[in-house]
């Protein structure tokens, strides 16, 4: 299985550190269970025509401790919604970290990324040579490796299938 190919344009950077995801779409807002009304009011606090401006592919760039706060997921689900494909940053806090990688979505830890990047600036991430590559200014900046158990989930689309899989190879034959 191979990873999710990550090859997009800079939607938005998050410039501050300890990033709490609720605020991507408002802490009002977290309880909205209609995808549309929530991608609808997501980053309105930042930029009003962020939604029709993102396309499908898009990535978002991320400081130090990106997504810290409570694990949950509306923002990022009003994200992927939207296009965005994945999310490169300094670092990541742990619990999101684990709850976006365990839903299939690709998150790349990449020290010096945000000030690398502008906003709209295309990017690719080759997981087997470990970089993120900015077309912009040709740029290249290693990234932290996966582990075995993350990359797989991440090429299997999320935990569940990743579990699924594992599951049905380790069953005897004939009753998988």
């Amino acid at each position: 299985m191979s990873l999710p190919h990550l090859h997009g344009r800079v939607a938005w950077i998050f410039e501050e550190d300890n990033y709490d995801i609720d605020l991507i779409v408002g802490i009002k807002n977290i309880k909205l269970t209609n995808i549309d009304e929530l991608a609808a009011v997501t980053m309105s606090s930042y930029d009003k025509d962020f939604g029709s401006a993102v396309q499908k592919g898009d990535l978002l760039v991320g400081g130090h401790n990106f997504g810290y706060g409570h694990p949950h997921y509306p923002a990022m689900r009003a994200m992927r919604h939207l296009g965005i494909a994945g999310v490169i940053a300094e670092s990541f806090s742990p619990g999101f970290f684990r709850g976006e990688i365990s839903m299939g979505f690709p998150l790349v830890t990449c020290p010096g990324i945000r000030a690398a990047v502008s906003r709209w600036d295309t990017l690719s991430v080759d997981w087997e040579l470990g970089q993120v590559r900015n077309a912009a200014n040709g740029q290249a900046l290693p990234m932290e490796a996966l582990s075995s158990v993350e990359r797989a989930t991440l090429a299997a689309g999320g935990f569940i299938p990743y579990l699924k899989a594992r599951l049905a190879k380790q069953a005897p034959a004939g009753h998988a």
